[in-house]
Formats: C-alpha cells, sequence, structure tokens
C-alpha cells in the first residue's frame, strides 16, 4: 500500500475531490483546469443521482457533481473501464443535467446555466488521439465558439508522460500528481502552490479514519482487481492470435466478454459479490460502479 492515496480508486478520487471540508482541492484544480476561460470561486456539491422523470428511466449516478455561485455545474468523472460508448455517455450526461435545469410552467423562459463536464480518462478512446480535448458549441466553418453553455473536456491520462522535471504549468503539476500519487513516497511541487501542501495533506494514508481506511483498502482491492483482469485479458488474447487491436484488444467481441467474465463473472458473480460489499457497508452508488448492477438490484439483496 502506497504512502499516499491512489486517486483512481472510487474512494481515493472523492476523497481529494469531493468533500465539502477539502472543496479548495477541486476549486484549485478547476482553476488551473479553466486558466484564461473562467475563474471558480466557490462551489457547492450536489446531489449525484439524477432520478429519471418517467417510470423506468435510467437513474444517473456522478462520481462528483456541483455548482458555482453563479449557476454553472460541474460533472468529474473518473473513469477506469474501457467502454465503446463512452463518448456517448459523456455528452448524455451534459444533456441530463441540461434536462434537470427545465422548470415546469408557462414562465420558464429557457433559461439554462453552463454545464462542464470534465473525464479522467484511464485508457485511450479512439476519437481522443491527445492527452486534453476541449469540446464547445461553435461554428464549424470559423470555429468561432457560439454559446458556453456545453463543455466537454477528455483528459486521456495513458497520453499524459511528462517527467517531474517537464512540468511547468500548475496544472500539468496537477496531472503529473494525480498519474502517479501511490507510487510516490514524498509529493512534488509542495513548495510551488500552497495548494500542493494541502493536497499532500489530504492524500496521506495515514490520515483516513479508521472507517475510512477500510472502505479505501477495499476500493484498491477492486481497482487492482480490475487492472489484473485486464493484464490477464490481453495475454490471453495474445495467446489465442485473437486481439484485433482495438484499444488494447478489449473493445470487441469474444476477447471483451473474456475480460468482463473475468472481472465480474456472471450475474449470480455480481450478485454475491455486491452483497459482500453491501455487507462491508461500502456506499450503495459505489457498489453500482463496481458490479455493474443497479441500485435497485443492490438494495434488494
Amino acid at each position: 500500500m502506497g504512502k499516499f492515496l491512489n486517486p483512481f480508486t472510487d474512494v481515493g478520487f472523492k476523497k481529494l475531490f469531493g468533500q465539502e471540508m477539502h472543496k479548495e482541492l477541486l476549486i484549485e484544480f478547476l482553476n488551473d483546469l479553466l486558466v484564461g476561460e473562467r475563474h471558480v470561486e466557490d462551489i457547492s456539491f450536489m446531489n449525484k443521482e439524477i432520478v429519471p422523470e418517467s417510470l423506468g428511466g435510467r437513474v444517473v449516478i456522478f462520481d462528483i457533481l456541483c455548482k458555482e455561485k453563479d449557476g454553472t455545474r460541474f460533472i468529474i468523472e473518473m473513469q477506469n473501464q474501457y467502454q465503446d460508448y463512452f463518448f456517448d455517455r459523456g455528452l448524455y450526461y451534459l444533456c441530463r443535467m441540461m434536462n434537470e435545469q427545465g422548470k415546469k410552467g408557462p414562465d420558464w423562459n429557457y433559461r439554462i446555466y453552463p454545464v462542464y463536464g470534465v473525464y479522467f480518462l484511464n485508457f485511450r478512446l479512439p476519437q481522443l488521439v491527445k492527452f486534453r480535448t476541449d469540446i464547445t458549441l461553435a461554428d464549424r466553418d470559423s470555429g468561432t465558439e457560439l454559446s458556453n453553455k456545453l463543455r466537454q473536456i477528455y483528459l486521456s491520462l495513458p497520453f499524459f508522460t511528462l517527467e517531474k522535471k517537464d512540468c511547468h504549468t500548475d496544472f500539468e503539476c496537477w496531472i503529473y500528481l494525480l498519474k502517479n500519487m501511490d507510487t510516490l513516497e514524498r509529493l512534488p511541487f509542495e513548495a510551488k502552490k500552497a495548494i500542493f501542501r494541502k493536497l499532500l495533506e489530504v492524500a496521506n494514508v495515514e490520515n483516513l479514519t479508521p472507517e475510512e481506511r477500510e472502505r479505501y483498502d477495499e476500493s484498491v482491492k477492486a481497482y487492482r482487481d480490475y487492472v489484473n483482469t485486464i493484464a490477464t485479458a490481453e495475454r490471453i488474447s495474445r495467446e489465442e492470435g485473437k486481439a484485433e487491436g482495438k484499444l488494447e484488444g478489449l473493445a470487441e467481441g469474444e476477447l471483451k466478454g473474456k475480460a468482463e467474465g473475468l472481472a465480474e463473472g456472471n450475474i449470480e458473480g455480481k450478485r454475491q459479490m455486491a452483497a459482500r460489499l453491501k455487507k462491508e457497508g461500502l456506499p450503495l452508488d459505489m457498489i453500482a460502479r463496481c458490479s455493474d448492477l443497479s441500485l435497485e438490484e443492490i438494495e434488494k439483496l
């Protein structure tokens, strides 16, 4: 176990960026991410579960959902598992938050607040060929931004290869720290900016309460199981000669089925795993993300 939190785990990521008492970490990160575009003064965390309006609709659970004082919404997601349609999913998330702003009755004038989707991806999507991809609503010919209401920022971490000595901007320092945090003996850059000293304090595993440590250890185990599953699936694909080369051999057909089977087993295996995690007292939204079961299914266990 490393000295500092692994931000790729569900518990680690939300400990760093999803707590009211440490919200200055998220505020500073957003300001360094959006330097020259906007300045975030304060945020308030929102209910991250969006319930559908109609029976049978899909519940959406965000990693982190917050809003600025001017009404701007921020969706912050850490995604470790490759999904064929995650690019579409990111857009769907923003559309759901747009829809949530609608008001019933004849007096609503269609005013909506900007929605930002900030997506950390611990894999490569075919559509994204560089570390940072910014998407705006712009004119196709001139490239002129026509509206700031919908913004997507994809951070494809496998493309970020800077070493510590090559990190010059505060944003580059953030990404270096997040990508390497759980392997470091001490966090660099703490003399560069006060917020990095705060990050060192919050990220130190020794500062977790016993309850937080238990949840974190379980989260690390789930993350390591996933990483090992991916490695096993890649080995099998090489041995059998069935890797098609599309996103490290995990995106197509039989190999994907093997990866999912190794990671989660059949549906009964998912339920058994979810039941164990529920018994350990883990949050239901985290169990849903680990098992791919719905909250309704988990509540019945």
